[in-house]
């Protein structure tokens, strides 16, 4: 089964030679640091510090599980990453090895997800690994729903599960969902890497050999067959099918269906429409100038207590999206979005759909918000 081995619990790196060495680190704003001769105590520092000793946790966890996998006749495909696989290119709409030789899927443009490590066990289960040396695990909670949803869709006929492995001292494990195995090591430091790293002549080819010979169970990443999906194209649909009810604002049986329900966990947003500027700017308190055709694109988010609620999206160029959302006491708060993340190119993309159809005004976006609160309560 999937017991942690006496190996991984306590760290032996008896058994992966040099192989930590051989890995890309992100490492140029630490090694800046060291040479402006920062203390280690300085917050600076140990933000960055944790960072890549976060990296090298990974890694060696990865090589721990390589060879675990390898033992284990429960598990019966392992996917390769690193230095351990062929292809580094990240492919669209299927699972690949990035550039950064991590395990992605992604569309055209933009990577949806990541996952540390991934295998498939003689039970038909798929599980996606998550590693971290955080003590409290609230965010890495959140990324589950999102990860599970995807290899639900992508994988449906695997059962997804997901193991977690982190330090002795993690809080909030209780609170993992039941498909969540969760696996505790002994504290875990990066400095012999660092140390490494930080040699003046390190030199990869004096390391001891970095792989070894594998099994048949040892895949490469786009080897598995995959449910095709495509994920703007499926967003697109989701718009459209949610506000082609005749006589309702937003289709609720649709929302709430469980299958667009996953969709609702790997997007955390749906879009279902706009207002124009003028009509919604002092609910938003709007003081700048906006074009006259200026959208404010109303979209259905998911909290992780699963209520979901109204929030808007203001894009005034490609790069530029400000979102605007209202917590349980109804104060606002704004927040400018990672002009390089999903959700700029999600607005931009789903803007271009909506024409005169989805224009939405205030009394609209109340009744929304009425049936999403109806819907809540009855759970």
């Amino acid at each position: 089964m999937l017991d942690i081995s006496q190996s991984i619990k306590t760290l032996d790196n008896s058994d992966i030679s040099d192989n930590l060495f051989h890995y890309a680190y992100n490492t140029k704003h630490l090694l800046s640091l060291i040479d402006s001769g920062i203390e280690i105590d300085d917050p600076a520092y140990l933000s960055s510090y944790r960072s890549f000793e976060g990296e090298v946790y990974e890694n060696f966890i990865y090589e721990k599980l390589l060879r675990y996998a390898e033992e284990n006749d429960y598990i019966e495909k392992f996917v390769l990453k690193g230095f351990h696989q062929s292809r580094h290119k990240a492919y669209a709409n299927t699972l690949s090895i990035s550039e950064k030789e991590q395990i992605v899927y992604r569309t055209k443009s933009r990577e949806i997800s990541e996952f540390d490590a991934m295998f498939i066990t003689k039970n038909n289960e798929l599980y996606f690994v998550e590693m971290t040396l955080v003590k409290s695990v609230l965010k890495l909670r959140r990324r589950l729903r999102k990860k599970k949803a995807l290899l639900e869709i992508i994988f449906p006929n695997y059962e997804i599960k997901a193991l977690i492995i982190l330090n002795d001292g993690a809080t909030g494990t209780r609170q993992f969902p039941d498909y969540c195995k969760v696996w505790f090591t002994d504290e875990f430091s990066a400095l012999n890497v660092l140390k490494y790293i930080t040699q003046a002549n390190h030199d990869k080819k004096k390391l001891s050999v970095k792989d070894k010979t594998w099994s048949s169970k040892m895949i490469e990443a786009n080897s598995l067959v995959l449910h095709p999906f495509r994920y703007y194209n499926t967003m697109s649909w989701i718009t459209k099918t949610i506000r082609s009810h005749q006589n309702r604002i937003i289709d609720m049986n649709f929302l709430m269906n469980n299958n667009i329900q996953r969709y609702l966990d790997l997007y955390n947003k749906f879009y279902v429409g706009y207002v124009k500027v003028e009509n919604i700017r002092a609910l938003l308190n709007l003081t700048d100038k906006y074009d006259e055709d200026q959208k404010v694109v109303v979209a259905l988010e998911k909290k992780h207590s699963d209520e979901i609620v109204v929030t808007y999206y203001i894009q005034r160029a490609r790069k530029n999206l400000v979102l605007y959302s209202f917590d349980d006491n109804n104060n606002m708060s704004k927040e400018k979005k990672d002009p390089f993340g999903i959700t700029v190119t999600e607005v931009f993309h789903i803007s271009k759909q909506m024409d005169e159809s989805y224009e939405l005004n205030i009394g609209h976006i109340n009744t929304i918000k009425k049936l999403l609160k109806e819907s809540f309560d009855k759970k």
